[in-house]
């Protein structure tokens, strides 16, 4: 069944909010959360402030509306990677290539973001922080899923539960790619998805 259509009105509506936070989330990206002002806000989208207070109700929500959007955009990445029609190998092979491809092609607003958080300033970065470990969490129980369908086939042994293997990996390779941004010559992201699976694989595959 069809949703319903939206009037012209609607459409207008929704127009202006896109805009408004894809004005946001380039100066946030730039910026940070406290490097931007509502009026600059305005100023890039074009709209009187007033306007943006039409859609939300602070700074902070469109904040957490604007990088929402797109974390939601990036664990839509992981999963349709999860979904490849491949073997679990080859799945969690290309989901630690793809975690490596965003944060080398984001690494500036994943600085600033990390570097707001470290500071724990304002309540609409650690509830961002919050909201964004609830979507990881739930990634992690595709994931689970990838580890339980190797151990199923005897590809994968069971040393340990899938969800739990899930969430090292993700610890594992979100250690590797915060050290990159903290030091991207000392600590560069292997090329080579192996380097950080090995960690688990070599008590993991089947000989």
């Amino acid at each position: 069944m069809k949703g319903k259509r939206l009037s012209r009105k609607e459409r207008e509506r929704e127009r202006q909010r896109r805009e408004i936070m894809a004005a946001a989330h380039i100066l946030f990206s730039e910026r940070g959360y406290h490097g931007v002002s509502m009026q600059e806000i305005a100023d890039q989208a074009e709209f009187a402030v007033g306007t943006l207070y039409n859609f939300f109700k602070s700074k902070g929500d469109l904040y957490q509306d604007s990088m929402l959007e797109e974390t939601e955009k990036f664990m839509g990445q992981l999963t349709k990677v999860l979904d490849e029609p491949v073997d679990e190998v080859a799945k969690l092979r290309s989901l630690v290539r793809a975690k490596g491809i965003y944060f080398l092609n984001n690494a500036s607003k994943i600085r600033i973001f990390h570097a707001e958080l470290r500071q724990a300033s304002d309540s609409a970065i650690t509830e961002l922080d919050s909201k964004i470990q609830t979507k990881r969490l739930s990634l992690m129980k595709d994931v689970a899923a990838v580890f339980e369908s190797g151990m199923k086939k005897g590809t994968f042994q069971r040393i340990g539960d899938p969800y739990i293997l899930a969430k090292s990996l993700d610890n594992i390779t979100h250690s590797f790619l915060l050290s990159w941004i903290e030091d991207p010559e000392q600590y560069p992201y292997p090329e080579d998805p192996d380097v950080i699976l090995n960690i688990l694989f070599k008590g993991l595959i089947q000989d």
